[in-house]
């Protein structure tokens, strides 16, 4: 993966030279890179090859590394450190952090629509399009970061957090899955709903292990600091229902997830150790 995205972001020595560099800084400097693996791992349940879908994982994980620019800038969250290295602010500057923001966007739609690897089909170039807007516009990633500042020393309740990560966090988990399987033409009705079965808990489940991540976990582990959560008055699982409830809850969604897999059979095997592997994960 890293080479995938290494080959597709500007060089560091092309002008504008700084941009670049802090792009490649922000995208190549490590990850648990979650999103390209449901990418791979739902291509292979659809019969598709690795080859198949890179661009589009690349394309995904580009918009992820997007946010994560923007939501460390002092506007936002105003973190110090990710992935265990100074945020693209702190390395650089806010104003070039915000452009690394803006071009990482921009690139990930280049991808979808130039790459040479993915799909010829124009309907299957412009859906995954029309898939990864979706998931990155008010209705998904950025309205969940609007609703996400908003809420900040307010209480919401379980309903209006779960809303929050479905559209902050778990839109873009959500259409990992779904991009891969839009690679597949007139893909079987009953894989789509079953991959869209497995995705919705899979995604919230996720967001939860991050909260409770941010109460138990380890900052060095983590390669960010803890307890952020808590400073800035954010409404979370463990706030909301406690740490306990917290972790039955992504226990009960760790298993609607992989009750949704079952039409797939094994072909779904890597999906469902992904999805262990989320349910487990300290970092």
């Amino acid at each position: 993966m890293e080479l995938a995205l290494a080959a597709r972001l500007p060089g560091a020595d092309v002008l504008p030279a700084r941009l670049h560099e802090a792009m490649r800084y922000s995208v190549l400097g490590g990850g648990k890179r979650i999103r390209p693996a449901l990418v791979f791992a739902t291509a292979h349940a659809v019969g598709l090859t690795e080859e198949d879908v890179e661009a589009a994982a690349c394309a995904i994980e580009l918009v992820h590394v997007y946010s994560l620019v923007h939501d460390d800038l002092p506007a936002m969250d105003d973190d110090d450190l990710r992935r265990g290295r100074p945020t693209c602010h702190k390395a650089y500057d806010e104003a070039t952090a915000v452009l690394v923001g803006d071009a990482l966007q921009t690139l990930a739609f280049q991808v979808l629509a130039r790459d040479p690897a993915l799909p010829a089909a124009a309907a299957i170039r412009l859906r995954l399009v029309e898939l990864l807007a979706e998931a990155s516009g008010t209705f998904g990633m950025a309205g969940g970061q609007a609703i996400d500042l908003a809420a900040q020393g307010r209480k919401l309740d379980l309903v209006q957090v779960e809303e929050m990560h479905a559209r902050k966090t778990g839109a873009l988990i959500r259409v990992s899955v779904m991009m891969a399987a839009a690679c597949v033409p007139a893909l079987d009705p009953r894989w789509q709903h079953a991959l869209a079965g497995f995705v919705n808990p899979i995604g919230l489940a996720f967001q939860i292990q991050d909260d409770l991540l941010d109460v138990l976990g380890d900052a060095t582990t983590l390669g960010k600091a803890t307890g952020a959560d808590s400073e800035r008055s954010k409404p979370t699982h463990p706030s909301v229902i406690g740490i306990e409830a917290s972790q039955d809850r992504v226990r009960l969604l760790h298993q609607q997830a992989f009750d949704a897999l079952a039409p797939l059979g094994p072909r779904a095997d890597l999906l469902r150790s992904l999805a262990d592997w989320l349910l487990a994960r300290r970092y």
